[in-house]
């Protein structure tokens, strides 16, 4: 959810073309790494010390990705419907799946819950503050949707 809202307050800000999504716990080990968007979505934290730099299954998709703002929107976004830690990177990638942004093995009810949960069902009102050398998106969470193990 946090990442939809990101999205929604950075497109007020910009007309912005491209996207990066970067979890707070993925520090970079080179500062010579590329942030930036293609033709294909992309995949920056594909070798992690956790996995001794190997990628841990061909479907991960998570830590930090790189897509164009069409891309994103045609996917609708994250799923609004995790909370806690993990599986709505997961669920991102059975999206570009869906959305024919590219060809993997899809994971059950993803196809179901793309339509239904993601930018298109996001209801919040942000905080934003900015800074000379930040912005602060604040934003009070709730569950919009039943429990993923519900879908």
């Amino acid at each position: 959810m946090l990442f939809n809202v990101g999205f929604k307050e950075a497109m007020k800000d910009n007309a912005w073309d491209c996207v990066i999504f970067h979890d707070v716990d993925h520090l970079p080990e080179n500062d010579r790494n590329y942030y930036g968007c293609g033709e294909m979505p992309r995949h920056f934290a594909a070798k992690l010390d956790k996995y001794m730099y190997i990628l841990p299954y061909k479907e991960f998709f998570g830590g930090v990705s790189g897509l164009t703002v069409e891309q994103f929107r045609k996917i609708n976004g994250f799923p609004n419907a995790f909370w806690g830690w993990g599986g709505e990177d997961d669920d991102l990638w059975n999206r570009y799946v869906e959305a024919q942004v590219a060809e993997y093995k899809l994971l059950r009810y993803s196809k179901e819950r793309q339509y239904i949960d993601g930018l298109n069902n996001l209801l919040c009102t942000p905080k934003v503050l900015v800074d000379r050398l930040y912005t602060n998106i604040s934003v009070n969470l709730m569950p919009e949707l039943a429990p993923i193990e519900d879908y």
